[in-house]
């Protein structure tokens, strides 16, 4: 049931209270405080009062928005207008969090209910005690009223000011309310929701065009139980374009199969150390505000769910210990380290000289030491490696066939680009395994921007140099605007005036993009994740501030709203093909390598794939008076991407 309580108005003006109250409470599946039930008799007896007159209509208590885990205090449908009331009683002043609070859910239900996309719908915010405020009536290009502020006295005039200022087409107002609710979360929104035990269908999309995030979730559990069942050891491959939701998925997957009664213990690991603690800070948070208990117990559970892929690995060198776990999910399984890399570090770090073993080899020998069954899920993201000695794809596979070549090996077909497999086939990479082809393994379609799924197709044409087609792409974002711009100023206002509520933006900008700093943008500054990704408006720390820039070490596997990205010279185009560069000491000097040019390019990759909503490139202009920002290392770049159609602002 979507609503606590949900009746015509006339029927809730004529019903008892304590029936009404009761209906609440019953469908109300918290502890239950006092003060949560005075605040709904108050409601109750408020809006008998002020609804006398205005009883053609629906009212709903407590409407529950899945995707962020809140309910909307009261929805109103009046002559075809979709009303949200939040109420803060007692209160004496209009604080800021809450007008983004009622605006936030303005927001999702314009974007991710279906009824609701054509609707005209009015946030409110009612604040009891607060002095009278004059609202100036203006509506968003959406059709969505910029928020109301009232108090007890002026609610019933604010209602009837904004019933005779709009006439609206006649919609069902049942139909609206079981409305299907197609959400696409942001990363820490879906992983709350997880773990809070909602349902993965409740917060993604179901549409078609995707596959279906459940999809993934029921071949994986399958095959789970069939090598449980059969003692198999098998060893499966998530793909999927930048924001397609393997991280998503990987979550889901790791929160169900916790099955600690049956002795089946499951982990999400991940080398992405920004995207591990936003997580863990994220859900500890949580957990404590649901919960109750101390900070540091939240903490402490959920990093039993959530863990530095590092500490797990270097809890099994060096002895024969077996893993409490028999699910284990690699994220950003791409960026497991080559043997090259990870002698190196057991060498310098650990004093181990003969670590003889990749990465990927060694991660499957620790889960290979179960005598009966285990699984292991890699996530997988094309073209996401950006460091150096970050081992791709292929090693996984050459791993399998060099020491486990008894382990079940599940991957989809759709593994055809050249991102994933660097030049070979699938065939040639996966000869001699025992492997098992699952379409339903790859996430073909970006669910990060629900408002495009062409931008990862946009950007990859625009790093491919083919500006034909990334013209072509750009005209499908209509619903996701693509800006460039030469003034940083104008970059800030820009996302600021297009960002809404609690909608998140920052600066974005490669590690290697050391000669932004003339304009402000210091890319070695330590940022805290956490911090950037989490705190609020008021908090110099944050995203909003534009203050902080973060790279893309630490916004891979994260996600903004609006985005700017700035862009330096050490990827620039020079007028037929983009170049590779790198600066140390006073000078740029060219990249050679071409590991080091890949990752390069998938810096930019992931910087140009964060945004959900839009984004706008900031290139410089350089100075012909410094050697180290000339000009020509950023017009040529800035006329490349405004030839693909890009307006500049």
């Amino acid at each position: 049931m979507r609503a606590f309580y949900s009746d015509n108005i006339n029927n809730f003006i004529n019903e008892s209270d304590d029936k009404i109250l009761g209906t609440i409470t019953r469908n109300n599946g918290f502890d239950l405080t006092d003060l949560q039930k005075n605040t709904w008799i108050y409601e109750i007896k408020f809006l008998k009062k002020i609804l006398q007159n205005l009883n053609d209509g629906n009212i709903l208590f407590e409407y529950t928005i899945p995707r962020i885990g809140n309910r909307i205090d009261v929805v109103l449908l009046l002559k075809n207008i979709v009303f949200l009331l939040e109420f803060k009683v007692g209160e004496k002043l209009y604080n800021a969090n809450s007008i983004d609070q009622v605006l936030d859910y303005a927001l999702d239900l314009k974007n991710f209910h279906e009824e609701s996309h054509d609707k005209l719908i009015v946030p409110i915010l009612i604040c009891t005690d607060a002095n009278s405020f004059i609202n100036s009536i203006s509506m968003y290009n959406d059709k969505i009223i910029k928020p109301l502020r009232c108090n007890e006295t002026t609610l019933s005039n604010c209602i009837l000011n904004i019933l005779n200022s709009y006439s609206e087409s006649a919609f069902d107002y049942s139909k609206w309310e079981n409305s299907k609710y197609l959400p696409t979360p942001t990363i820490i929104e879906a992983a709350q929701a997880l773990y809070s035990h909602h349902d993965v269908k409740d917060i993604s999309r179901s549409d078609a065009g995707a596959f279906n995030l459940s999809k993934t979730t029921q071949r994986i559990n399958e095959i789970i139980e069939y090598s449980k069942t059969n003692n198999k050891k098998s060893i499966c491959f998530i793909t999927g374009v930048p924001g397609a939701g393997k991280t998503l998925a990987g979550i889901n997957i790791a929160n169900e199969r916790h099955k600690f009664q049956e002795n089946e213990h499951a982990v999400f690991l991940s080398g992405n150390g920004p995207l591990v603690e936003v997580l863990q800070e994220a859900l500890a948070r949580d957990e404590k505000k649901r919960n109750g208990g101390s900070k540091q117990n939240a903490l402490r559970k959920v990093k039993s769910f959530i863990q530095i892929i590092h500490h797990y690995r270097d809890a099994y060198v060096g002895n024969d210990d077996i893993p409490t776990e028999k699910v284990v999910l690699f994220d950003e399984a791409q960026r497991a380290w080559t043997q090259d890399q990870i002698a190196s570090f057991m060498s310098r770090k650990k004093g181990i000289s003969d670590f003889n073993y990749s990465e990927p080899e060694f991660l499957i020998s620790t889960m290979n030491r179960h005598d009966d069954w285990a699984v292991i899920i890699c996530l997988i993201g094309g073209g996401q490696e950006i460091n150096t000695g970050e081992a791709g794809l292929i090693e996984w596979f050459d791993s399998i066939r060099r020491s486990f070549s008894d382990w079940d090996v599940y991957v989809s077909n759709m593994i055809t680009d050249n991102e994933y497999t660097r030049g070979h086939s699938l065939e040639a990479l996966t000869h001699g395994l025992n492997l098992h082809k699952e379409k339903s393994l790859h996430l073909a379609t970006s669910l990060r921007s629900f408002r495009s799924e062409n931008v990862s197709a946009f950007v990859k044409a625009i790093l491919d140099n083919d500006n034909i087609k990334a013209s072509q792409l750009l005209s499908m974002l209509s619903k996701y605007p693509v800006k460039i711009t030469r003034n940083l100023e104008a970059a800030k206002n820009w996302v600021k005036t297009k960002a809404r509520g609690t909608e998140r933006y920052g600066i974005l900008a490669s590690s290697g993009a050391l000669r932004l700093k003339p304009v402000g943008i210091f890319v070695k500054n330590d940022i805290s994740a956490p911090d950037y990704f989490l705190a609020g408006k008021e908090d110099v720390r944050s995203s909003y501030y534009l203050e902080d820039c973060a790279s893309e070490f630490d916004v891979q596997g994260l996600e903004l709203d609006w985005s700017i990205v700035a862009w330096d010279g050490d990827f620039r185009y020079n007028g037929q093909e983009w170049t590779y560069n790198r600066f140390t000491g006073s000078k740029w000097q060219n990249v050679n390598n071409e590991n080091n040019k890949l990752y390069l390019k998938n810096a930019y990759r992931v910087l140009l794939t964060r945004a959900r909503q839009g984004m706008i490139i900031f290139i410089p202009h350089g100075s012909s008076d410094d050697p180290t920002r000339r000009p020509e290392y950023y017009d040529e770049t800035f006329n490349f991407l405004k030839k693909t159609g890009i307006e500049e602002i």
